[in-house]
């Protein structure tokens, strides 16, 4: 039986965080185009931070959003993975990143060799604040940032890949 969960396909489960159970939904718009599992953007379309929007939580959960790229510098030779390019914490249920905490500042995509896959994974937090920012962008490791904060596994992931604006073609996706 072939496995066909975009996370799995797409190596974000395996090269970033582990398999786990989706328990809300996460929804990501650059402008008004959605990100879906493996949809293609081009830098220019996600120069701009993404409206986030968190469903089927509790208001009182808080939730911590990473944004990571698995394959900076390159694809080929991802020697800084993970690249966090965003982190948001104390972000309430049923609501939006807006309302939470940005610890670490986005930082728009823009991969210049290869197609990058760009994950948002979501943890939910134990308390509102009891999460801080790293110190460094490169080599972030969203396992590794669980379990600092007692985050557990996630309880949401999606991705997109994006490669540079000249960038011919694409990563194939299967669906």
């Amino acid at each position: 039986m072939m496995d066909s969960d975009p996370l799995r396909l797409g190596r974000v489960v395996g090269d970033v965080i582990d398999p786990f159970t989706r328990r809300v939904s996460l929804r990501a718009v650059y402008s008004c185009r959605e990100v879906a599992n493996g949809r293609e953007f081009k830098p220019s379309q996600v120069a701009l931070q993404p409206r986030i929007e968190i469903g089927g939580g509790d208001l009182r959960n808080s939730y911590a959003l990473v944004l990571v790229d698995p394959d900076a510098p390159s694809p080929s030779n991802p020697c800084l993975r993970e690249y966090l390019h965003w982190l948001v914490t104390d972000i309430p249920g049923s609501t939006s990143a807006s309302f939470g905490q940005e610890r670490m500042c986005y930082e728009s995509p823009r991969p210049t060799l290869g197609i990058h896959r760009f994950a948002f994974i979501l943890f939910q937090q134990l308390g509102r604040e009891t999460v801080c920012s790293p110190d460094y962008r490169q080599n972030f490791n969203s396992r590794g940032f669980a379990e600092i904060y007692n985050l557990g596994s996630p309880v949401a992931a999606l991705y997109f890949n994006c490669q540079r604006e000249a960038g011919p073609g694409g990563r194939r996706t299967y669906r």
